[in-house]
């Protein structure tokens, strides 16, 4: 699934007798219809599915669905996504706009000036930069670094980041318990490999960051020479320091537990108490990612003046709040990270962004709340609880089966299967939403009470018992994840919908689909990552050593194979980054294929659909879910950034390693999509 990174670590998206077909599998009639859930308009005919699924799936629905000039991609996430946003939270917004008798504090009242004050564009463009300038006062203030290192930790409560953040949640080694960890930040290019990349597109994106600063600085009044190029020089710098996207899936290289007076000790000359306090995080240890970053960055700071940290920092705070700033500001952002850097030709609508804002408040929740008493039908919670204990099982019997695990080891993965909890819909208790003020007239004023409210809520849990109860993502959040600190998988009411999720669709439609999505967050538990964590959520190792070597050789067999996935000329998908959602994927799409076969003992086999199998409506529904058509730049973003595969090396690379399917659809030697059967990888 989508990964959502709140502490760093939550993984997201995103039988009875096998029926041969014949070589050519599909049927050759060109109606187009939709039975029990089943879309034969999505195909695309002219491909075969022994040689290309991902085209055969889903061709015809690339054709008849290309990106909206506001997207960098577009797939069934998308789509959901803005059906969720400009339909039903539309409507509730629009229903308690016209609402004259809101109580002032309720749910309604912030929702609708939430939205008032986004829509109110002539206000915002006459009072410019004011609601800013305080914090832009304290910027200019600073005249030392002890000074700059204070104030970037207090701007850290409103929403601006810098070098170090700062954020609670459970710790790693004793999950019971919260802990204060700090991590590795502040590239405004995402990812370090932007400001070391050798080739024209990322030499072309550096250039046109350094335009893109010049040009903000201008806009905000600053009139010095070079400061977009002392930024990316800062940047550049910083980038060299801290540890890659790959490195950081190592929970026991980012897992470092120090007293905080000993990390001062790394970095003599920063003030990393005072840093943390401002932000009123009082705290005797730290869990961080890298000591080693601590210690290179006292000196890079103590090199770089304190006028371009300055910059850098009022860079970062106007770039925070350019979507909420006159139309120069907020243009200027679009321009390079939307049209330059994704390909994106078009801002949405102000009233669509209106509605991303207004479901900001309370983390979603607000929003959330009024959407599930609307939306989400309780019965739906009883039949995907009857799902997941149909996954948990089948995943019991294949755990069994493993010829490359030891008994020892098999004993303690069945107690970790058996501990998993699961969460559906929305949380059983709402967090209090008093403190977050809005009004219809102060745009940046609402955004900064909305983020203070939730940098309180998460301070408040320093030092206390992990409350197993909370969310984190909202109800409408069209997702799932699985949070390993917990040993739970969560299914948000936005995802339990089709295409994910149908009651009304044929069996082999809902398994290839929602319970495939159940699979792979079960799966994310036993991945290269959540296979480190034990049934309580400890970062400790269960496995014998043998055990352990055998399950990363496989791991390392499955890297190989999607390193070679070329996605663009030279591109090519990065095995390492996406391992966890690869392995995800493998065991989601074995789970779902034998719970649906596991659902169907003792019953007549489904007949076929317009003339395809129920074993082949599976892997179709499979394909039809991740259908997806994306842009060349926004293609590239997330091979740097994206711990998922491609859509389309999601659909065909792990099919091509199970024998299901080679079944389903008669594969042959010589057809592209076959793998020797020494070569098909099986981990779960």
């Amino acid at each position: 699934m989508k990964q959502t990174l709140y502490n760093g670590f939550l993984a997201c998206l995103i039988l009875s007798t096998l029926t041969q077909c014949s070589s050519t599998s599909a049927p050759q009639t060109e109606e187009v219809a939709i039975n029990d859930g089943f879309d034969t308009s999505s195909l695309d005919r002219r491909y075969r599915p022994q040689d290309d699924f991902d085209s055969f799936a889903n061709g015809g629905w690339k054709k008849l669905n290309p990106i909206p000039s506001t997207e960098g991609t577009w797939g069934a996430f998308g789509i959901l996504d803005k059906e969720n946003s400009e339909v039903k939270l539309k409507g509730i917004i629009d229903e308690v706009s016209k609402n004259k008798s809101n109580k002032p504090q309720s749910d309604e009242q912030k929702i609708a000036d939430m939205y008032r004050s986004f829509m109110d564009t002539m206000l915002i463009e006459k009072l410019g930069l004011n609601p800013l300038q305080n914090y832009i006062n304290e910027i200019e203030q600073v005249k030392q670094l002890d000074q700059w290192v204070a104030l970037s930790g207090k701007l850290q409560i409103i929403g601006v980041p810098s070098v170090v953040g700062i954020y609670v949640d459970a710790d790693d080694k004793n999950s019971a318990m919260n802990a204060v960890k700090m991590v590795q930040g502040g590239l405004s290019l995402g990812e370090k490999s932007y400001y070391s990349g050798t080739d024209e597109r990322m030499k072309s994106i550096r250039n046109e960051f350094v335009k893109h600063v010049d040009n903000l600085m201008k806009l905000s009044g600053k009139t010095q020479t070079n400061i977009g190029k002392s930024l990316l020089d800062f940047e550049t710098k910083l980038a060299a320091i801290q540890l890659s996207n790959v490195e950081l899936r190592d929970p026991l290289k980012t897992y470092n537990k120090v007293a905080l007076k000993d990390l001062q000790k790394q970095s003599q000359n920063i003030d990393w108490v005072n840093f943390a306090a401002q932000q009123q995080v009082i705290t005797d240890t730290v869990v961080v990612q890298n000591l080693q970053y601590y210690q290179k960055l006292n000196t890079l700071l103590n090199s770089v003046p304190v006028d371009v940290l300055k910059q850098y920092t009022l860079y970062k705070l106007i770039i925070s709040y350019s979507t909420y700033l006159p139309s120069a500001f907020k243009n200027e952002r679009f321009n390079f990270y939307g049209v330059i850097k994704s390909g994106i030709k078009e801002q949405k609508k102000r009233e669509i962004q209106a509605i991303d804002i207004t479901e900001s408040i309370g983390e979603g929740n607000i929003l959330g709340r009024l959407y599930t008493k609307k939306y989400f039908p309780e019965e739906s919670k009883q039949k995907v609880s009857e799902m997941i204990e149909n996954v948990r099982a089948v995943y019991g019997e294949r755990i069994d089966q493993l010829a490359w695990m030891s008994e020892s080891t098999k004993k303690m993965a069945k107690k970790k299967l058996s501990t998993f909890t699961y969460k559906i819909g929305y949380p059983d208790q709402w967090d209090d939403y008093s403190a977050i003020n809005i009004t219809a007239s102060t745009l940046i004023a609402n955004v900064i009470s909305n983020s203070e409210w939730s940098h309180k809520k998460m301070v408040k849990d320093i030092g206390k018992p992990v409350d197993k109860k909370r969310w984190y993502m909202s109800p409408q959040t069209v997702n799932a994840y699985y949070n390993p600190l917990n040993n739970e998988i969560v299914f948000p009411a936005g995802i339990l919908q089709a295409p994910f999720f149908n009651p009304n669709a044929d069996d082999a439609i809902n398994y290839g689909g929602i319970i495939a999505v159940i699979g792979h967050e079960f799966t994310h538990g036993f991945d290269d990552q959540g296979a480190q964590y034990d049934e309580v959520g400890n970062l400790r190792n269960w496995w014998t050593e043998a055990d352990f070597t055998n399950f990363n050789n496989l791991s390392k067999s499955y890297i190989s194979y999607f390193n070679k996935f070329e996605v663009l000329p030279q591109v090519f998908v990065n095995g390492e980054l996406t391992i966890g959602e690869n392995i995800a994927d493998l065991g989601g799409l074995t789970l779902a294929y034998y719970a649906l076969v596991r659902s169907m003992k003792g019953k007549k086999e489904p007949a076929p659909i317009d003339g395809f199998t129920w074993q082949q409506r599976f892997f179709l529904s499979w394909a039809q879910v991740w259908h997806n058509n994306i842009k060349d730049e926004e293609l590239r973003n997330r091979i740097l950034t994206d711990p998922h595969a491609p859509a389309r090396q999601r659909i065909n690379g792990p099919l091509r390693h199970l024998n299901e399917f080679y079944k389903a659809f008669d594969l042959k030697e010589g057809d592209k999509m076959w793998l020797p059967a020494g070569e098909r990888i099986k981990i779960w």
